[in-house]
């Protein structure tokens, strides 16, 4: 299902019951005392894997229990979970939403069981309906890989290939920010969903590359898919395409300083998760000085500034 462009418009920035996986890690420390989080994650790339690590760990030094589930990129499991969350009674909720449609009904329902929700990667406009949110501005996220584009292309006239991710929430915000940053001489010639699944990303790029021999970049929506897309290309004899992603992971990162990929906007996952779990909390006990509204920071990774990619999971 796709964002729609209400939908779209509300936002900052990025299975049934029985298939459920929950776990609960209690933790020593001080701080939080008997604060319980729920944890709905969105899917199963590395970001949604170093996402839960992050929240769990920061929980465990804050002193907080935490229940964890996932949506695998289900809208409808997404929902199974809330109500699963919401009927454990924890404190807060914090979610990495599927999609974006869906999620304006999952607050509501949170809302009405008095469990406040706290996002991860997007907002709503509507800041009151949550307890917060640490965002990703994904569309500018987009922007940046565009931009070392436009900079590297000059004035010359270049084709660009999208190996989107899947349809709705963070995907179409990426792509959305990547195509409006583009200069008039970047053609996009192919835009096409990954799935966030690497085998798809590679068949995607395998067909890309045959109806576009003279194609010059590609934007890929993460670093999981851009491995793939770059075996792609290079198995079809296209090694000079150049691929600008998202993640920032120390893989990708290896990649830009090796020239598989030329540039990574990193979005650490474990600052994501640190702030989220840490915010939370301290929103819930009505502490001064937290934003409800916290900007995750971003960093154009590219060979000249290699340094400066911020841890992206915990270890």
């Amino acid at each position: 299902m796709r964002v729609s462009a209400r939908s779209r418009s509300t936002l900052f920035a990025g299975l049934a019951t029985t298939a459920l996986v929950l776990s609960g890690c209690d933790s020593n420390g001080s701080g939080s005392g008997d604060v319980t989080l729920g944890f709905v994650n969105g899917g199963d790339t590395s970001f949604h894997t170093c996402l839960q690590k992050a929240v769990e760990q920061t929980a465990k030094a804050e002193n907080a229990k935490v229940y964890t589930a996932n949506s695998h990129q289900n809208a409808g499991t997404e929902t199974s979970n809330i109500e699963d969350m919401i009927s454990r009674d924890v404190s807060a909720l914090i979610v990495q939403t599927v999609n974006v449609d869906s999620l304006k009904g999952d607050i509501a329902k949170a809302k009405a069981a008095k469990v406040p929700i706290y996002l991860t990667s997007v907002s709503t406009s509507d800041v009151n309906d949550i307890l917060g949110a640490a965002v990703v501005d994904l569309g500018k996220v987009g922007s940046l890989d565009a931009g070392w584009i436009a900079e590297d292309a000059g004035s010359g006239k270049v084709e660009v290939g999208i190996v989107a991710g899947a349809p709705g929430a963070a995907s179409d915000l990426l792509v959305n920010g990547f195509k409006g940053a583009l200069p008039t001489s970047a053609k996009v010639v192919a835009d096409q969903p990954g799935m966030f699944n690497p085998a798809k990303a590679q068949d995607v790029a395998q067909n890309m590359i045959e109806a576009h021999p003279g194609l010059d970049y590609a934007f890929v929506a993460n670093e999981e898919m851009a491995f793939a897309v770059r075996k792609a290309f290079d198995a079809a004899g296209h090694r000079n395409v150049k691929i600008v992603t998202v993640n920032g992971t120390d893989e990708g990162v290896a990649a830009v300083k090796s020239g598989a990929f030329s540039a990574t906007v990193a979005n650490s996952a474990k600052t994501i998760g640190d702030t989220a779990v840490k915010n939370a909390i301290a929103l819930l006990d009505a502490k001064q000085g937290v934003d409800k509204i916290a900007n995750i920071p971003l960093v154009l990774v590219t060979k000249d500034n290699l340094s400066a990619a911020p841890q992206y999971c915990p270890k």
